[in-house]
């Protein structure tokens, strides 16, 4: 069995008969292998399909009541990864949690445009969510001691905290993993979104945001830089922000006028795709 980092994310608390539990997060931060190790312990009958499947997708999205309930029969618990792939999935989801008494219902999904978008409305009322982060501090505290990360912080600043760059040890494979990531897997669910189409574009974006780390965005001076319209930077960012590529942190004012209108700082989720976008990676006293 590969080697994984336990976390603290415990499924069997969230999940309740007649509720679907969602859980998403970035690519590659270890919703399937989260999945599979629950599924491995936890002594339920279950069924785990992938939204990959053609077959599940023209089912559960098919809305036909009496063939997707059948799929159900004779388990406990029906486990759907990539859900997002699913069209409709939101109301494939919701067939199942009203009408297969006590089923329990799992559902991970790689961007929040997608699967969050998708089980809103369908899902009001009849789900739990749980969002998957790269692994955290405490999270490590399980697996390294207090010296041995303090050891390791220069990594984790450098490098990040996925599961998979936090597992080697060579600089070299950290950083091919890093590049891979970023360029591979985060872009790819925000490329496919609302056209879309230039991933220089999009990288040009990014790099502009990884060099203004903690500092206010202009994005009258981003859209000058990239060449588009303020709507399109400032949909473009919102988008990178629900892929769960950077995170906006809003300016604060006493005068609430003035907090709405101020500029935002951007961050990014992982300070490893942050530095893999530049290609550098510097050490900490350089």
């Amino acid at each position: 069995m590969d080697e994984i980092i336990e976390r603290f994310v415990r499924l069997d608390s969230h999940l309740t008969p007649g509720k679907a539990l969602i859980v998403y997060g970035p690519r590659r931060v270890g919703k399937t292998t989260l999945l599979r190790s629950y599924l491995d312990s936890c002594g339920l009958r279950y069924r785990l399909e992938t939204g990959d499947d053609i077959r599940l997708r023209h089912l559960l999205g098919s809305g036909d009541l009496k063939q997707i309930v059948s799929m159900a029969e004779g388990f406990d618990l029906v486990a759907i990864d990539e859900a997002q792939q699913v069209p409709d999935i939101g109301m494939g989801l919701k067939i199942l949690v009203d009408h297969v008494p006590n089923l329990r219902v799992i559902a991970t999904g790689s961007s929040s445009f997608d699967l969050a978008g998708a089980v809103g409305e369908p899902l009001t009322g009849r789900k739990k969510t749980i969002i998957l982060f790269p692994v955290s501090q405490m999270e490590l505290r399980r697996r390294f001691n207090s010296y041995d990360l303090r050891r390791r912080l220069d990594d984790y600043l450098i490098f990040g905290s996925y599961p998979e760059v936090v597992l080697r040890e060579a600089k070299k494979e950290k950083i091919e993993l890093l590049e891979e990531l970023a360029g591979s897997y985060l872009l790819k669910d925000v490329l496919a979104l609302e056209r879309i189409r230039s991933s220089r574009t999009l990288l040009d974006l990014l790099k502009l945001i990884a060099f203004q780390v903690g500092n206010q965005v202009s994005l009258n001076e981003l859209a000058t830089q990239v060449k588009l319209d303020v709507k399109t930077v400032g949909r473009y960012l919102d988008i990178l922000e629900k892929a769960f590529v950077i995170i906006r942190v809003g300016g604060f004012s006493r005068n609430m006028r003035n907090e709405v209108t101020s500029k935002a700082k951007y961050y990014f989720l992982d300070n490893g795709v942050r530095n893999a976008v530049i290609g550098q990676y510097n050490q900490l006293d350089s």
